[in-house]
């Protein structure tokens, strides 16, 4: 194979599906790339070029892809071979500092930002994927990210580095991925894959992509002010023991789950005593969906919501049970999974906030009249948070002060007065296409 990366600017017209067109779009001059091995190479994408990714582009190891503030990044459509994607390999860095007044964005061919793709298209290119050396729970150590072909050597994520840096994005907008490489290997809009702490995220949003908006595979990256919405999968999926921590993470759901917490199909030693963190959540869960959980403990996965709000529960949130150490059940037992000071409404009381369940068809009623008793020392409250839930989600964020708050128990968390994602801070507005169209009301 060519080490090299092909570079072809041409004169172009950038088409998409016909349904999904309002008018043809032409853009002058692309900046075509097609990675032959060699990676983007150590580079800046500029704000006064429009780019345009060939299947996958890797940012290789030691190499560095900037992205100024303001640039459009669209991936060419295509199934299977013909997918498209940016994956930033083990070792390399993408820095990625959009403004709130010039967001970076990440789209498909054809879209004009004008309204030429309807919001909730979905599966029309790849997504963003990040790999690092951080830990994750598996036997090994590594594992081969989901998304891409398992005989590429770049898609292996996984380490024991928990302060690995992979850079920064901030103020970024990716939408309409979620392309299918082959048997329901779909890619994420932005995947996370044992990304370290020492990276920055935040002010980052996914919508309407065909998988999960933003999944976590192990790791202990941190992220504020995370949008996503109309995916088709779960809209924040953790799994392989993600030990970071999540604030102002806005979820709109009317697919499958609004989050799901995964620890691995086993638990390591190494990671059963950590556990994930997230503060101010709101995740609306669409009372259209056929799922009716919209948050989900499963596999040992457990850790911390608290100070969030949770939308249309319907069947509350589940805890998979099971008599195996260092289970979801477990872990509930001994503290390290908690639902603190949340806000579920409508809902209509302790013992149908949180239930656990079993595959195997055991009688769970003891262990429930357990959850329904934390319910009540966890502060839970059924009242009505503010938020309008009306056709297409609009959405009015709260700013109703509230008394029982659990503590913020770390420098690296913004302490607030409220509950969910939003105080009298619109911080959604300016940089989204989800405040663009409409859905928010200020």
């Amino acid at each position: 194979m060519r080490q090299s990366l092909t570079f072809l600017t041409v004169l172009t017209l950038l088409s998409t599906f016909s349904a999904c067109r309002k008018s043809a779009y032409i853009i002058e001059e692309v900046e075509s790339i097609t990675d032959m091995g060699g990676g983007t190479g150590t580079v800046t994408w500029s704000n006064d070029k429009d780019y345009l990714i060939n299947g996958f582009v890797f940012v290789n190891d030691g190499q560095t892809l900037t992205i100024e503030a303001g640039t459009v990044i669209r991936g060419r459509t295509g199934q299977g071979s013909l997918a498209s994607g940016l994956i930033v390999a083990r070792g390399g860095t993408i820095i990625a500092e959009g403004t709130q007044i010039n967001p970076i964005i990440f789209t498909v061919e054809g879209d004009d930002l004008q309204g030429s793709v309807p919001i909730e298209a979905r599966g029309l290119w790849g997504g963003l994927i990040i790999l690092g050396n951080a830990t994750i729970n598996t036997e090994s150590g590594e594992d081969m990210i989901e998304g891409i072909p398992i005989s590429e050597p770049r898609g292996i994520y996984g380490g024991y580095d928990d302060d690995d840096n992979s850079g920064i994005l901030r103020y970024v907008s990716i939408r309409h991925g979620g392309t299918n490489i082959g048997e329901g290997n779909e890619i994420n809009g932005l995947t996370l894959g044992a990304v370290g702490r020492q990276t920055i995220i935040d002010h980052v949003e996914v919508i309407a992509n065909a998988d999960d908006g933003v999944e976590f595979f192990g790791g202990t990256v941190n992220c504020k002010n995370l949008v996503v919405a109309f995916c088709g999968d779960d809209a924040f999926d953790l799994d392989q023991g993600y030990r970071g921590k999540g604030q102002f993470w806005l979820g709109i759901h009317n697919n499958d789950k609004c989050l799901e917490i995964t620890g691995g199909l086993q638990p390591v030693q190494l990671l059963t005593e950590c556990q994930t963190i997230i503060y101010n959540a709101t995740l609306i869960h669409s009372h259209l969906s056929s799922i009716a959980v919209p948050v989900h403990f499963l596999q040992y996965g457990g850790g911390y919501l608290r100070n969030s709000i949770i939308l249309n529960p319907m069947d509350g949130v589940a805890l998979r049970y099971s008599d195996k150490p260092g289970d979801t059940w477990s872990l509930f037992q001994s503290g390290r999974l908690a639902l603190e000071n949340n806000i579920l409404y409508p809902g209509s009381g302790p013992t149908t906030a949180y239930h656990t369940y079993s595959e195997l068809g055991e009688d769970l009623t003891e262990e429930n009249q357990q959850l329904a008793d934390s319910t009540l020392a966890w502060q839970t409250s059924f009242e009505d948070p503010g938020i309008s839930d009306l056709d297409g989600f609009t959405l009015l964020p709260p700013t109703t002060e509230f008394e029982n708050m659990a503590p913020y128990e770390c420098d690296w968390l913004e302490e607030v007065t409220y509950k969910g994602s939003f105080g009298s801070n619109l911080w959604i507005a300016g940089w989204t296409l989800l405040y663009e169209s409409g859905y928010i009301n200020d």
